[in-house]
């Protein structure tokens, strides 16, 4: 199994603040991972640096074999923590631009989602609630068929339902050749549709692995280990 993303010795330095503290994994297709942590982690600063928006202090990343550059932004759909979009457009004419614009976009996957999410093509941006303008973008990202999807908080701010809806858009719709990861603080929502995992705090991954091998070898689950790993982390500071 090839891998869709590597990382050697990755590092951002802000100057300062919390950024990325010399990172290496591997991460094969077919998974979907969870990058765990509590908010300023350095989660979203790993995110920027892999969908090739910010640019490491040092060190390497690749997707696909390839380095992060603009011929891979073309591999990666990206799904910020913050909303994008302009509110002034209708949802329709989202879903057209997003088609326009990337090749690998699939518009009538993209309304089948949300008629299935009960979100009215019809409408502009700004009559739409949070929760469901959360939905459509999250929609427009998983339309794409990317070999790396980068999810930013996608359940933050949203309704258990809501949640309950995104997360599972999430496992219907994704390229089954690509990897996801999803990036939250909500361990315990996203647990039960995690394959993997990464535990990171103030910049540094403190620990990964399979979900299910973590949850048998410790007796506890994901949310469980995380707060004991993040306590004992902490104590040692």
């Amino acid at each position: 199994m090839s891998n869709v993303l590597e990382a050697k010795n990755l590092v951002k330095d802000y100057g300062g603040g919390v950024g990325l503290l010399g990172v290496d994994l591997e991460l094969p297709q077919g998974k979907i991972v969870g990058l765990l942590g509590s908010n300023g982690s350095g989660k979203t600063t790993f995110l920027k640096l892999v969908a090739g928006i910010l640019t490491p202090t040092a060190g390497e990343v690749s997707v696909c074999g390839i380095p992060v550059s603009e011929q891979t932004k073309g591999l990666v759909a990206y799904l910020p923590e913050r909303t994008y979009l302009n509110d002034w457009m209708k949802v329709a004419e989202i879903v057209e631009y997003f088609s326009d614009f990337y090749e690998d976009f699939d518009s009538e996957k993209a309304f089948a989602m949300l008629a299935d999410l009960g979100v009215d093509a019809n409408l502009k941006l700004k009559t739409l609630s949070k929760g469901t303008k959360e939905k459509v973008q999250l929609v427009l990202v998983m339309s794409r068929k990317a070999r790396l999807y980068l999810l930013d908080e996608p359940i933050a701010g949203v309704d258990p339902v809501a949640r309950e809806y995104i997360l599972d858009t999430i496992v219907s719709n994704y390229n089954k050749e690509a990897t996801v990861i999803i990036s939250t603080h909500l361990i315990a929502d996203v647990e039960p549709v995690l394959d993997d995992f990464l535990f990171v705090h103030r910049g540094k991954v403190l620990m990964r692995g399979g979900v299910a091998e973590a949850k048998e070898k410790y007796g506890r689950t994901l949310d469980e280990l995380f707060r004991e790993v993040y306590k004992k982390c902490s104590a040692n500071v």
